[in-house]
């Protein structure tokens, strides 16, 4: 049974813990091997038994799936590889009655190539109103042959293709930041505005808790489009100034998108997924008029190290004081090697795993956990290449093996494939032979286990008055290890050596919560976290 709830009087945004399900990886209902929504109906036991308060789900649209769904054709249905409208329907029904909130995607920054509005583009004529919502320019260069400028796709290769123009020659070449089957919207076009906030009441109207922003730092481009130089194809964390990420318009858009999500009762939230090049940027997206929320990649991004993970902690929290936002912390995602690898892999990786969990629930504000984390899943490293679907793979010629391995389907329980994924073998990646002792059922009976580690922790957190929305007050303690408290009467400690370490005299001697692997009330074992009133 959950903990009882001892923070209504917040906002939920302020301090959710959500769960983002990747539908295609999460459970399969009908045996084609592919995540789907009465899947993920089937399981929504398992996410109010972890304690979440809400669930983020990635596209689920109708899709050519060129790149997992966002490259969405249309932006008010769901693809018949995952269900239906009622099936989306019967969701959000569902978990609003184990009281979970339902957050969905939204692909602002670019369609697929097969949306009715690009298909009507290729067949309009340069200049016209069709092509006016994308971004068309003419090449460069003799005869046109020359993309319009240096920029390069996030995915490899160019982020321009040329059409074949029958009429008009030589052909206009459109810009794609990520693939090509994903061109960029123009959103200087009024029509492109006036269309995302009626998608955005579709969906509210539907009874959505709220969007994740898929690319919230692309929209704006400068409309000079000038060569990158030395600087093309750098990760927007990399440059300021950028001529296509992180410009000072896309305010403009989210203050609109505000406006609209505001009529609607319920809190309904946005969280926006921007790579900007430091905390003072990201707190822009999250003045009061703007974003409730923006994802902390920079704590995602720190190195398991003491000083880097406070100074992550210190510069995302001092930027959000003037704005007055919450931080948005997160460990992993669809996007990123899984944590448990990043942070060494094998028996390490684990370990330190754990000890960040309880980190990142202990720290103020909401946190997301990416499915399968609470399983302790490792990247799965050893995919064979005919299995790889990320585009990245394919644009790069295999330089770069793409984003798979965190994306392979979940295990659930048995010893074979799938793993309870779906009814049968089947999984559209190939699920490693050990993560049958990883599955939930196996992980259910051993009470130490991540699982249990997981549910206890956000019980607590829950339950606990000085955890979730507030302050923080940092401890002295000795190098290697950082130590906070949180008022009334909580603290959590961890150790970021290699051998153990002491905890500050004042917390000594105190009852222990939890703690991410055994101890005893002594010396902090190696690369653990605890937690003490």
């Amino acid at each position: 049974m959950a903990a009882p709830d001892t923070h209504d009087e917040v906002p939920w945004w302020r301090e959710a813990v959500v769960y983002q399900v990747y539908v295609r990886s999460f459970a399969d209902a009908d045996g084609d091997g592919i995540g789907d929504i009465p899947g993920i109906r089937s399981r929504l036991a398992h996410l109010h038994a972890l304690g979440v308060d809400a669930v983020w789900l990635t596209p689920f649209y109708p899709s050519p799936q060129a790149d997992g769904g966002y490259d969405v054709a249309d932006y008010r249905d769901v693809d018949p590889l995952f269900g239906s409208l009622d099936d989306f329907d019967g969701l959000v029904t569902d978990a609003h009655g184990l009281g979970l909130r339902v957050v969905v995607d939204i692909v602002p920054n670019h369609t697929s190539s097969a949306h009715e509005w690009f298909v009507a583009a290729l067949a309009s004529a340069p200049g016209s109103r069709e092509r006016a919502r994308y971004l068309f320019r003419n090449g460069c260069g003799e005869g046109g042959d020359e993309p319009p400028n240096d920029w390069q796709s996030r995915f490899g290769g160019p982020a321009w293709t040329r059409v074949d123009d029958a009429a008009a020659t030589p052909g206009q070449w459109y810009l794609h930041l990520f693939d090509d089957a994903q061109p960029d919207l123009d959103w200087t076009n009024d029509e492109v505005k006036a269309e995302f906030e009626s998608v955005l009441r579709f969906w509210l109207d539907r009874g959505v808790d709220g969007f994740r922003i898929d690319v919230a730092h692309g929209l704006a481009k400068d409309p000079a489009m000038p060569d990158l130089g030395e600087a093309a194809g750098h990760r927007p964390v990399d440059t300021a100034g950028h001529p296509h990420w992180d410009r000072d318009e896309v305010h403009d858009v989210y203050r609109s998108w505000r406006s609209v999500i505001d009529e609607y009762p319920g809190a309904p939230a946005f969280v926006g997924e921007a790579w900007v090049p430091n905390p003072e940027r990201l707190a822009r997206y999250v003045r009061a008029d703007e974003l409730h929320t923006s994802f902390n990649f920079h704590f995602l991004e720190a190195k398991w190290d003491a000083s880097s993970m406070r100074a992550a902690i210190d510069e995302s929290l001092g930027a959000l004081v003037d704005v007055g936002a919450p931080a948005t912390w997160v460990l992993s995602n669809h996007d990123v090697t899984r944590h448990v690898t990043r942070y060494g892999g094998g028996d390490v990786g684990t370990r330190r795993a754990r000890a960040a969990a309880l980190l990142m629930l202990a720290l103020p504000g909401s946190a997301y956990v990416f499915q399968g984390e609470e399983l302790g899943l490792p990247e799965v490293t050893a995919l064979p290449d005919h299995a790889r679907q990320d585009p990245t793979f394919r644009r790069t010629n295999g330089a770069d093996v793409g984003r798979d391995g965190c994306r392979v389907p979940i295990p659930w329980s048995g010893d074979a494939p799938s793993y309870g994924f779906g009814p049968g073998a089947a999984s559209w990646l190939p699920q490693p032979d050990e993560w049958a002792a990883l599955a939930v059922a196996a992980q259910e009976r051993d009470e130490g286990s991540m699982l249990h580690l997981y549910r206890d922790a956000i019980a607590l957190r829950r339950a606990l008055p000085a955890l979730g929305d507030g302050a923080m007050s940092w401890l002295d303690t000795e190098p290697g290890v950082l130590a906070f408290t949180r008022d009334p009467g909580f603290a959590c400690v961890v150790n970021f050596n290699g051998a153990p370490a002491a905890i500050p005299t004042a917390l000594s001697g105190g009852d222990v919560l939890v703690a991410s692997t055994p101890f005893d009330g002594g010396l902090l074992p190696a690369d653990t976290a605890v937690w003490l009133p």
